[in-house]
């Protein structure tokens, strides 16, 4: 097949070398190497470029504080990778190589890309409910999970990442998604936007509306600040729920996700039902928003495009060249440190012998050979569907549902960005 001629491939290394800083920064390559790899991933990177591109137009077009929200997802997303990738307890899965890729192979761009789209869609989305402020953190947090869950669950399957065989904090899995990935998303969102509007209040108390913007200096303090306590104010909502019930009793996270989903849900029922001023349509309101088409439009081009693999692609053609799980030996574990302070295990390597990731394999390799112990650079193989026709169903149901809910918001609410009153026409 025409990846056995892809460069690099079946090479196996225990480490990474660099020549230079700049080198260990950013690698820029040829996109048709991947194109040819992982032709899915390619395109789903260029969907989530184009659409933090496009939330960015939205941003400028109707200004106000909305250019600094899309700066705060970006530098938030950053802060969490880059945490992440030099934290041992919370390193457990690894992107596969693109284009252009940064912090010595772990980051890709798309994935910087990644963080506006998700919560610039969610953010504009839900400010037309004009939920009080105490429940619009909540709000936006399940929204971002409706744009993260075909996104997951698909580009899993295609092998655009792996994830740690036995971590405990994401052993439990749904279509090999760690329902803790939705729990992250909901919980980190939620934790972003109660930063992002609490700053201006706290720290200016200020005359102006919820989305006008202030000088330039307050509005980038404000930006920082969220940036950087984005995580460790999702990491709190961690701790009320999912680590007792998840590390004491042994429930598994699927009902922890669950829960925390009906409390969020809940919270934001109950605010929904005694709307304010202006966060239903009514005759004389109308919007002065722009751009709103590209929203909608990239909202659609994201969902069909998870759709389209489902029902057309082949991830038992696509590879993966690149960092992932450290082979080793089976029996060498470590300790895991949680945030509530109890410690779990896993082990320390990918045990070639006895794992569980049923998305990939080494079937492409000469004579399904398995990597050597050690390598930490290597070439996986996607698998194919067991039932395309599950996938299909759930995918896009999960689309409908989720395109429906931002095409109401968007269109059948009130407006949470800009409003203006038409004066009565005189007869």
């Amino acid at each position: 097949m025409a990846y056995k001629q892809l460069p690099g491939f079946g090479v196996q290394l225990p480490e990474l070398t660099f020549d230079g800083w700049l080198d260990w920064f950013v690698k820029v390559d040829n996109p048709l190497i991947f194109w040819r790899a992982q032709p899915t991933y390619i395109l789903a990177a260029l969907v989530f470029l184009l659409g933090a591109a496009g939330n960015l137009v939205h941003a400028i077009l109707n200004g106000g504080r909305l250019p600094y929200l899309w700066l705060a997802t970006v530098l938030h997303g950053i802060v969490v990778e880059i945490v992440t990738y030099n934290l041992e307890d919370i390193d457990n899965f690894w992107h596969s190589q693109t284009p252009v890729i940064f912090l010595g192979r772990r980051l890709p761009l798309h994935i910087i890309a990644l963080y506006p789209v998700f919560i610039y869609h969610a953010s504009v989305a839900v400010s037309k409910l004009r939920l009080p402020t105490w429940a619009e953190p909540f709000a936006v947090g399940l929204t971002v999970v409706l744009v993260d869950i075909p996104y997951d669950v698909v580009s899993v399957k295609f092998a655009h990442w792996t994830w740690h065989d036995t971590d405990p904090n994401i052993f439990d899995r749904h279509y090999w998604v760690p329902w803790n990935s939705y729990y992250f998303h909901a919980c980190f969102a939620a934790s972003f936007t109660f930063w992002f509007h609490g700053w201006r209040r706290w720290l200016y108390a200020d005359n102006l509306r919820k989305w006008d913007v202030n000088s330039v200096v307050k509005e980038l303090v404000c930006v920082v600040l969220t940036a950087v306590l984005g995580m460790p104010g999702g990491v709190l909502l961690f701790l009320p729920l999912y680590h007792p019930l998840h590390d004491l009793a042994g429930i598994h996270s699927e009902v922890t996700f669950f829960m925390i989903f009906t409390i969020f849900l809940l919270i934001c029922w109950t605010a929904d039902r005694t709307p304010s001023s202006g966060a239903r349509p009514y005759s004389g309101l109308h919007t002065s928003e722009k751009g709103l088409s590209i929203l909608l439009l990239h909202l659609a081009l994201h969902y069909s495009l998870y759709l389209s693999f489902v029902i057309f692609g082949h991830p038992e053609e696509e590879v993966s060249i690149g960092l992932h799980e450290r082979i080793g030996p089976c029996n060498e574990t470590v300790p895991v440190y949680t945030a509530s302070g109890i410690v779990l295990s896993r082990r320390r390597y990918l045990c070639t012998s006895d794992y569980d990731e049923d998305y990939f394999d080494f079937h492409c390799l000469p004579n399904g050979q398995v990597p050597s112990e050690g390598s930490y650079w290597y070439t996986i193989c996607g698998t194919p569907f067991h039932n395309r026709a599950e996938y299909v169903a759930v995918i896009s149901t999960i689309c409908l549902l989720a395109f429906t809910v931002f095409r109401n918001l968007h269109l059948h609410s009130g407006s949470g960005i800009h409003q203006v009153e038409r004066k009565a026409k005189r007869h």
